[in-house]
């Protein structure tokens, strides 16, 4: 829950500033020094001239959490704007899965056939990079140390492992409420080039499949201070 926690704050701050913005549009609109011009007019707006550097967010999958067995996904990010292109953020990310990562879209994906005889909880902070290209079109890097308990269908404890999880991404930022806001649609290719400590009956299900997995569809968001 605490997942829905961090999405219901952020959504609900959106919601003033949605407020905020309907108040005070006219008075704005009416306003001869915000009429345009001419180019150089429009870029010394002063809604344009503030750059926030600091921002905090989350992901819309968190939702995922109140359907039948629930993922218990949490994602917090803090991040910091080095340009109005590049950003370094640091996340914080805890979810539980029952069957192997690399399992491709197809007949398999979802399959109680494929399952583990048991669960996975991947805790961990991370550090990612994005750099943004032209027109809110990105891409960013993401390198997330995992520890991970293993438990059986009875919910006891196997035993603690470790993973290294990579994510490069490729999405969309659309910028919102004078950059105030901002939403990620995207799409990743992930990978676990380290993982240790794993029980053998999880392992033997694993090497069924990849050590990646590809077309991972994202949807964050965040606000900026």
């Amino acid at each position: 829950m605490a997942g829905l926690a961090v999405a219901v704050a952020l959504v609900t701050s959106l919601t003033s500033d949605m407020s905020a913005q309907r108040v005070l549009g006219p008075s704005i609109e009416a306003s001869p020094a915000t009429e345009v011009t001419g180019p150089s007019t429009a870029n010394a707006t002063p809604r344009d001239s503030e750059f926030r550097r600091h921002f905090i967010g989350s992901s819309l999958f968190t939702i995922a959490n109140v359907f039948p067995d629930p993922p218990h996904f949490v994602q917090l990010n803090y991040g910091y704007r080095l340009t109005r292109r590049d950003a370094v953020s640091v996340e914080a990310i805890t979810w539980t899965y029952r069957a192997p990562l690399g399992i491709p879209y197809g007949e398999s994906f979802g399959a109680t056939a494929e399952e583990y005889p048991g669960q996975v909880r991947d805790i961990g902070v991370g550090v990612a990079y994005q750099h943004i290209f032209w027109r809110g079109l990105y891409s960013a890097i993401h390198a997330n140390p995992m520890w991970q308990r293993y438990t059986d269908d009875t919910g006891r404890k196997l035993q603690d492992g470790f993973q290294l999880f990579m994510t490069v991404r490729t999405g969309w930022q659309a910028r919102l409420f004078s950059d105030r806001w901002f939403v990620e649609p995207s799409v990743a290719a992930t990978a676990w080039p380290v993982r240790t400590n794993v029980p053998e009956a999880f392992a033997a299900a694993d090497r069924k499949w990849n050590r990646y997995f590809l077309f991972e569809p994202g949807l964050h968001f965040g606000r900026r201070f």
